[in-house]
């Protein structure tokens, strides 16, 4: 494993596939020892950090392309080792002659996340920021983005920094009684330290609260769209969409599966999720897919309840509103067919608070859209604050907050000092665990296994 830390590696660092330009990336200590073996340019040993060279890459006499070759001398790069940068064309056929050609001066291939990991282990970042990185690269909303840019330029850190070093000094002192125990002395005011202690639970509660808020904004608003069969569902997918991406068909029973797809919408990404109309039926296989339907249903975040007034009498229709409150899951009411319903009719269903439209003009599905933000409030969070958007995390910091529920129930009875210090040490090391400061080689082989290769 220490080998495998010191050796030099190599990775194509942008996306697998043909296009103009590919960058083929190497860190460790030799890595420009050997690019500059097969470079023919300026002697890159020579140069400084930040500094780019144009060149070639040759494999004994045989010129393999043109490269910008980019060096980032260590400790001035992101890994804290000597890291170097070559730019080819994005012929597949050159990228693995020149990476092959690496490999064979000394480098060997990356891992997944090996170039974040080592920036890690270098002490180049914490364990939360590296997640981060992960986070960014897959963010898919201007949310999203912010999120996980604050996080990895350590806001979510330094707030956790700030509550381990308050923990720690108490924790110093305590410790201390422990090493006078016979002498009956008190070093750690307990007044004082159930003070930190209450005020370090408020900033776990308002962080494990904000899980449920920055899960949804990193990873999507889960929408199911829900409804009697044949009353519009997949044409209302496909309009919210702009796209064809659900069959439709004027034969009841038609989606027999659920079918999903994403949007875009002011900066929050919503997850529709498209699902077989709900009634009763002999059918197997349609039954089985109104059971889906259900299931969905009660894991959605929100529910898009479409109904076809045409199709179903009023009272009808408030029985289905009946039962969709029951799952106590926010939804919207969406009547559709708004084109073919008369005055009377509207001013029936208005006490409902639905959002009238028509699924097949598209008429009403922008002011659907306006309603499923403010069903979802998430408009007016600020991405600047720390919120946490991992599970790994949250997990953490419920443990965290459990230790210190322990230590405060410890200084209300009151507990000897060996228990209260151990407590305290618990959650230490739980909050410890989120920034890597507690850390073991199985937790970090789960981490970095879901980064692409080269990052």
């Amino acid at each position: 494993m220490q080998a495998e830390k010191t050796d030099t590696i190599v990775a194509l660092a942008t996306p697998i596939g043909s296009g103009a330009i590919a960058v083929i990336r190497l860190s460790g200590a030799d890595a420009i020892t050997i690019v500059d073996s097969v470079f023919n340019g300026k002697n890159l040993s020579k140069q400084k950090s930040h500094t780019i060279h144009f060149g070639t890459i040759r494999d004994d006499h045989k010129m393999l392309d043109e490269v910008l070759v980019s060096l980032f001398v260590a400790p001035q790069s992101y890994t804290k080792e000597n890291v170097v940068e070559v730019s080819t064309h994005g012929s597949k056929y050159i990228i693995e002659s020149i990476i092959k050609l690496f490999i064979k001066k000394g480098a060997r291939a990356a891992k997944a996340g090996e170039f974040t990991l080592r920036a890690f282990l270098n002490g180049g970042m914490d364990l939360s920021q590296a997640e981060a990185v992960a986070d960014l690269i897959a963010s898919n909303s201007a949310a999203s983005h912010q999120i996980a840019l604050q996080q990895m330029r350590g806001g979510f850190s330094n707030e956790l920094k700030q509550l381990r070093e308050q923990l720690i000094h108490f924790a110093s002192m305590i410790e201390l009684e422990l090493d006078f125990s016979e002498e009956d002395v008190e070093f750690a005011n307990r007044d004082q330290l159930k003070d930190l202690i209450l005020q370090l639970t408020k900033v776990l509660h308002r962080l494990i609260s904000s899980f449920e808020q920055g899960n949804v904004l990193k990873n999507g608003v889960p929408v199911v769209i829900a409804g009697k069969p044949n009353v519009g569902k997949s044409t209302l997918l496909n309009a919210l969409l702009n796209e064809e991406r659900a069959i439709v068909s004027e034969i009841a029973g038609t989606t027999r599966d659920t079918i999903e797809d994403e949007i875009n919408i002011e900066g929050v990404t919503f997850r529709f999720i498209d699902t077989a109309g709900i009634r009763d039926t002999i059918d197997i296989i349609e039954a089985k897919g109104v059971a889906r339907t259900r299931e969905k249903m009660k894991q959605a975040r929100l529910i898009i309840y479409l109904v076809d007034p045409i199709q179903d009498a009023f009272d009808e229709v408030t029985i289905q509103v009946a039962d969709i409150i029951t799952l106590q899951i926010p939804f919207v009411l969406v009547i559709n067919k708004k084109d073919l319903l008369s005055a009377e009719q509207s001013a029936l269903y208005e006490p409902l608070n639905p959002v009238f439209i028509s699924a097949k003009t598209g008429d009403g599905v922008e002011a659907l859209k306006t309603e499923l933000l403010q069903q979802v409030n998430l408009r007016n969070i600020n991405v600047d604050d720390v919120m946490v958007t991992n599970i790994r995390h949250v997990e953490a910091l419920q443990k965290t907050q459990e230790s210190l529920e322990k230590v405060l129930y410890g200084i209300d009875n009151p507990i000897t000092s060996d228990f209260l210090a151990m407590d305290i040490r618990q959650a230490l090391h739980h909050l410890g665990e989120i920034t890597g400061q507690v850390s073991t080689d199985d937790l970090l082989a789960n981490i970095f296994s879901k980064f692409c290769i080269g990052k």
